[in-house]
């Protein structure tokens, strides 16, 4: 039990450095639209209008990617119940963008998005990954 618990920390803690990573260095990628302010929840409310599609990608990959690496590392750390744990992380990242979604007002069709398929079906990806038998054996962890 305290091996699983330590994983659901350790699982959280990897999936918000890749999501703080992803929305960090993404607008290397994609950069904001001219003028805007994406650092605070009020300058990205300014700026709302002002996004296009491609503007969204950069959060939707940070959710996507964070919710999948965290439940990875929590269901490949976990000793039983790995898919549990693994949506566990992802309900848990889910709860963060809608949390997100009320404080930050974004177009809905993103939100809808974002929330369905960025965050529960990452975790199950990466819980399937982590219980197909060899990923364990192939990290080491087993």
């Amino acid at each position: 039990m305290i091996r699983n618990i330590i994983a659901v920390i350790v699982g959280i803690v990897a999936g918000a450095l890749v999501n703080m990573g992803i929305v960090t260095f993404g607008p290397m990628l994609v950069p904001p639209p001219a003028g805007a302010d994406l650092t605070t929840a009020e300058g990205i409310a300014a700026a709302m209008p002002l996004m296009e599609a491609k503007h969204f990608l950069v959060p939707f990959a940070a959710h996507a990617l964070g919710s999948f690496v965290g439940a990875l590392v929590a269901a490949l750390l976990a000793v039983s119940h790995k898919m549990g744990i693994a949506i566990g992380i992802g309900a848990f990242t889910m709860l963060g963008g809608i949390i997100a979604a009320v404080m930050i007002p974004a177009p809905l069709w993103f939100e809808a998005v974002d929330i369905i398929f960025a965050y529960i079906p990452t975790a199950w990806i990466a819980g399937k990954l982590a219980t197909s038998g060899n990923a364990s054996q192939r990290v080491g962890l087993d």
